[in-house]
């Protein structure tokens, strides 16, 4: 039986890319350290690790240190939470395997209204996933709530940065 593991690493040019459209949230003094099968990178910091949420937009200081991340991502409370197992593991069941440079990715995401399940996944590349998923939380994080989006759209196919969004009125 094959073990899914729950967790990658990037290189630093890699999480370097991938994060450049999350300045807005704070990365500053912020070094990657991990991340999850569904782009959601852990950083350290001077003062403890952050969680940064690439599904909901957050980024949020919750270990103190190495040892209590650990312990979280040991538990299975914590594989739920943070690393999204029985997500991970029904896409597997759907046949969803991903290459190295890849991480699970909702089409469309649930911000923008795409359904939280595993028949939402898609295979991605980790700095485009990462890279869009920042624009897009930069875009609509400032919108009423309840505000339909009507139409994406993406300019330049190796550049992620120039995302437009239109508001349906």
């Amino acid at each position: 039986m094959r073990c899914l593991l729950l967790t990658k690493t990037f290189l630093p040019d890699q999480y370097a890319e991938a994060l450049e459209s999350w300045a807005w949230i704070g990365l500053d003094r912020k070094v990657p350290v991990l991340s999850s099968l569904f782009g959601h990178v852990f950083l350290q910091s001077v003062e403890g690790y952050w969680y940064l949420d690439v599904i909901g937009g957050s980024l949020r200081k919750l270990w103190p240190d190495a040892a209590a991340l650990q312990a979280v991502l040991d538990s299975d409370d914590g594989q739920d939470d943070f690393l999204l197992g029985g997500l991970a593991l029904a896409a597997e069941r759907r046949g969803l395997v991903l290459t190295e440079s890849e991480v699970f990715d909702f089409n469309p995401p649930p911000v923008l209204g795409g359904p939280f399940d595993a028949a939402n996944l898609t295979a991605m590349d980790f700095v485009v996933a990462v890279n869009i998923a920042g624009q897009i939380h930069e875009q609509v994080r400032n919108l009423p709530a309840g505000t339909k989006i009507g139409r994406v759209t993406v300019d330049g196919a190796s550049e992620p940065k120039k995302s437009r969004f239109r508001r349906r009125a």
